[in-house]
């Protein structure tokens, strides 16, 4: 799909759609120069009452006379002159989308840019049109014996003024790789578990990886991380035909020498929950639990679209979890990469036992920091639903630049606390750990776990359980949080 931008007046372009922002008490000068345009039929219809004027309601004309448009979407931007909340311009946002792609036009032209949204500029709003259109225009059918209807939209032109030409084609090169990577993360994460296993997501690497000069990948297979002592990360797999891999992407995009950011993700490619079963129902949706791996693919794919100037590596935690008579017990005890020892007293708290290898595996890169994303567990669900991110991290510096990089990409984290006095609760009596702290605090517990492997280096946790993926009618992966990883890249710059 082609998103460009152009200047003129807003009556006199000739489009399939023209998208129109109005507003009750007054209509925007581009509102008002469409409807003199059509000697006063945009009053005429608003003056009935078809058009609700709350943030993301919308009414489709077929037909304006005296205008080249052959459609107008009128977009409702509120009672007044007020400016619009950001939630409720992303509203209007997947509104347009959404019709965009229902009424099956070929091209589209938007002008929204008298529209204002409070301490937001005119980039903002076009890069949250643009990932809203790329986000609604995805589909996966791959598995359908007929193939879905193919999407006719091919170009959506965005009205400016001349001056915003060079920083709104700049927000849309920046939208279009985050929705594009962010599709990429959600094909992987739609994935069934009998394709995307460890070897297929291995290979996924190397295929990105040979499209770009500055990114080189590599595989550890079981030997090589036996060899390293990799013995947590191991214990998963160990019930399931499939080899566990350690992959690594490795983008030299910055100076040489210069500390690299390490981008990790759980990638447990199905989890039964091992010897400790999961309940059969809705199991299926374990193949989502390698959204964390999936969202590295989608930044990585995104850094290399944008040839961005940094250093990053990212890494994935393959496995999948599988009960067999060769399968991990609970009670069980291994030795981490750290030397640490851990008892397994739950098989199904398996991706805190992945990432603490790759963790320790990190250190040789000598990393600026490292942000690990995971399906890691239930208790986040609980305590953030499905709309917000867990953050947890030993660095303030990295917290609040995460937690910027969420509010600016519209893609919302929430910090949580690691106080020391939860760590109590992973004591065992054999080991020097236990992988679960009970019942309370669980997604707390889980980070202070995973914190015992990163002292070396600044470290953030992004728990995605609740926002990874959807259940019900709308069930798929999100591709979250590509757009707040990417963010929080672009901040570095």
């Amino acid at each position: 799909m082609q998103f460009i931008v152009k200047s003129g007046a807003v009556e006199k372009q000739k489009t399939a759609c023209l998208v129109l922002g109005v507003q009750k008490k007054e209509l925007t000068a581009a509102a008002t120069a469409v409807n003199e345009a059509s000697k006063g039929a945009i009053n005429s219809i608003l003056k009935r009452g078809d058009l609700k004027y709350k943030a993301g309601q919308t009414l489709l004309l077929q037909h304006v006379p005296e205008l080249p448009s052959e459609r107008i979407l009128l977009c409702a931007t509120g009672e007044g002159k007020a400016a619009l909340k950001e939630s409720e311009f992303i509203k209007l946002a997947r509104a347009v989308a959404g019709e965009l792609k229902a009424t099956s036009v070929k091209d589209a032209l938007v002008s929204l840019e008298d529209i204002n949204v409070h301490g937001k500029d005119h980039s903002w709003k076009v890069r949250q049109l643009v990932e809203a259109i790329v986000y609604a225009f995805y589909q996966f059918d791959e598995f359908k014996s007929k193939s879905a209807d193919a999407l006719v939209l091919k170009k959506v032109t965005f009205l400016a003024d001349r001056k915003q030409a060079k920083s709104l084609n700049q927000a849309i090169a920046e939208s279009q790789a985050i929705g594009e990577g962010r599709n990429l993360a959600r094909t992987l994460g739609n994935l069934p578990g009998n394709i995307c296993h460890p070897t297929y997501l291995a290979d996924q690497a190397k295929a990105l990886a040979k499209s770009h000069a500055r990114m080189t990948a590599k595989i550890l297979g079981e030997k090589q991380m036996s060899d390293l002592g990799m013995n947590s990360l191991l214990s998963v797999g160990q019930g399931s035909d499939q080899e566990s891999k350690l992959i690594l992407m490795d983008y030299k995009g910055g100076k040489r020498g210069e500390k690299p950011v390490v981008l990790l993700g759980k990638g447990i490619t199905f989890d039964t929950g091992g010897i400790s079963l999961k309940p059969g129902a809705a199991m299926d949706e374990m193949k989502f639990d390698m959204c964390g791996a999936a969202s590295i693919f989608g930044a990585m794919q995104t850094i290399l679209a944008l040839n961005l100037p940094i250093n990053v590596v990212g890494m994935v935690a393959a496995a999948e979890n599988m009960p067999s008579g060769n399968a991990t017990r609970p009670g069980d005890i291994v030795t981490s990469m750290s030397g640490q020892t851990i008892e397994i007293l739950n098989t199904d708290a398996e991706g805190r036992l992945v990432l603490c290898d790759a963790l320790t595996y990190a250190e040789r890169y000598k990393p600026k920091a490292v942000i690990d994303v995971a399906t890691l567990t239930g208790a986040c669900v609980i305590a953030l639903g499905h709309h917000t991110t867990g953050l947890l991290s030993n660095n303030d510096e990295l917290t609040e630049a995460l937690l910027k990089a969420s509010k600016d990409a519209s893609d919302l984290a929430w910090q949580l606390p690691m106080g020391e006095e939860y760590q109590a609760q992973l004591d065992s009596n054999f080991a020097d750990m236990a992988n679960i702290g009970g019942r309370a605090a669980g997604t707390i517990t889980a980070a202070c776990f995973l914190a015992r492997f990163t002292e070396s280096y600044p470290w953030a946790h992004l728990d995605i359980a609740g926002t990874g993926w959807n259940s019900g009618k709308a069930k798929g992966a999100t591709g979250r949080p590509v757009p707040m990883l990417i963010q929080y890249l672009l901040n570095q710059l």
